[in-house]
């Protein structure tokens, strides 16, 4: 007899007849199927189709149903999503790049479901694990990759497991987006000394501005563990929030003299500047905060480079789609061309933020959680843009 899954695996089976439940959902109960491209096993309804947030006319974000689930490649899986966090970049993207039909998100958390062949001979991913990571959502090279989805298919490169003592809730507010972004910023771009396992015998100053944000805070736990002393920027009202990461000093970014008592407290030799922001403020501080010698500026949003006065601060914008190796297909100055050097890199590096997140030294930002579904991730992406949040990560249970 032969069974048709709507993955399009057609597998033969003796003395067995599977029959599709109605037009929704094939039941499954514990079958085990290893073939081609992928291995799975189903305790439960897997349905054939799902809901996700997707751009529509004129970039325009909303719930849509009938959509297919993609079948997971060799060295991907295939989660349930049980969670997604909210960043910036997800309502950024349509309004700068709208391209209807493209799938948004990139924070996730979830359940495995399925695993593709390399997947299952390397054991790495087994079916029931708690996972979280990140996609690169409203991508160009990528259509149907978007976190805010029920099912999503990732690569097991770039994927971690939930560490004992965090959940859906928090896992994903240590943001795998946030990961990636900092794996270029600080060692691609920036070049800090030491590594995350390796500290720096000598010990720089970092500026981390907006040390409040999801970026900040993680960019404050992984300077530190680079043996570096972090210097930030926030709210008089987020000071003892980034002093409990690691902060070791902080100032307010609304203070006039904030460059200088930066200035002043790193004696005028600061080298290296990072900053979430990129606005006309938070270029004009960092810049003047950097010492008498110049040193490096990397933003994670497209600056005017004319504000760049100094001759020997040398500037980047970088994306942490970048992680992936394979580019991002975007219009300057977005975009990135392909390096397959930096996806071996990551390979590593990623396995070293595993340990260092089991060992709890990189912990999550405070959590929000919106309840409501794909509905409160629309919800909470219009809170986001009013910018209402600050020291905290929303997050929306599915």
């Amino acid at each position: 007899m032969f069974t048709e899954l709507y993955f399009g695996l057609i597998i033969q089976f003796s003395k067995l007849l599977l029959e599709p439940a109605a037009s929704t959902s094939v039941p499954l109960a514990t079958l085990h199927i290893l073939s081609g491209n992928f291995e799975m096993e189903f305790n439960s309804k897997i349905p054939l189709n799902q809901k996700a947030i997707i751009q529509h006319e004129n970039g325009i974000l909303r719930v849509t149903s009938g959509l297919t689930i993609q079948q997971p490649g060799p060295s991907q899986i295939l989660i349930r999503t049980k969670s997604v966090a909210l960043n910036p970049c997800d309502f950024k993207m349509p309004l700068r790049f709208p391209t209807p039909g493209l799938w948004d998100g990139c924070d996730y958390a979830g359940i495995v479901v399925a695993v593709g062949s390399e997947v299952a001979k390397q054991g790495k991913f087994r079916l029931g694990d708690a996972v979280f990571g990140a996609v690169q959502g409203s991508n160009q090279a990528d259509p149907t990759s978007g976190a805010y989805c029920e099912y999503l298919s990732i690569e097991q490169d770039f994927t971690f497991h939930i560490p004992s003592g965090l959940s859906f809730s928090t896992a994903p507010a240590i943001s795998g987006t946030a990961i990636a972004t900092l794996g270029i910023a600080l060692f691609w771009s920036l070049k800090i000394p030491g590594t995350l396992e390796a500290p720096s015998v000598t010990q720089e100053d970092v500026l981390v501005y907006a040390g409040s944000s999801t970026l900040g805070i993680l960019a404050i736990q992984m300077v530190k563990l680079c043996g570096h002393r972090v210097i930030t920027t926030c709210s008089p009202r987020n000071f003892e929030l980034v002093r409990s990461y690691g902060a070791d000093l902080v100032f307010d970014y609304n203070s006039v003299t904030c460059a200088k008592d930066i200035r002043t407290s790193t004696k005028n030799a600061l080298r290296y500047t990072l900053d979430p922001f990129s606005d006309v403020r938070s270029v004009s501080i960092c810049q003047e905060a950097l010492g008498k010698t110049g040193g490096r500026y990397c933003g994670q949003e497209q600056y005017q480079e004319r504000l760049f006065s100094r001759r020997t601060v040398k500037h980047e914008l970088v994306m942490g789609g970048a992680i992936s190796g394979k580019g991002v297909q975007l219009p300057e100055p977005y975009g990135v061309a392909p390096n397959p050097e930096i996806r071996d890199w990551a390979r590593i590096w990623y396995q070293v933020v595993q340990v260092l997140m089991n060992e709890g030294k990189i912990r999550p930002t405070p959590v929000e959680i919106l309840p409501g579904g794909l509905d409160a991730v629309i919800e909470g992406l219009d809170i986001l843009k009013s910018g209402r949040v600050s020291g905290k990560k929303l997050v929306v249970i599915l």
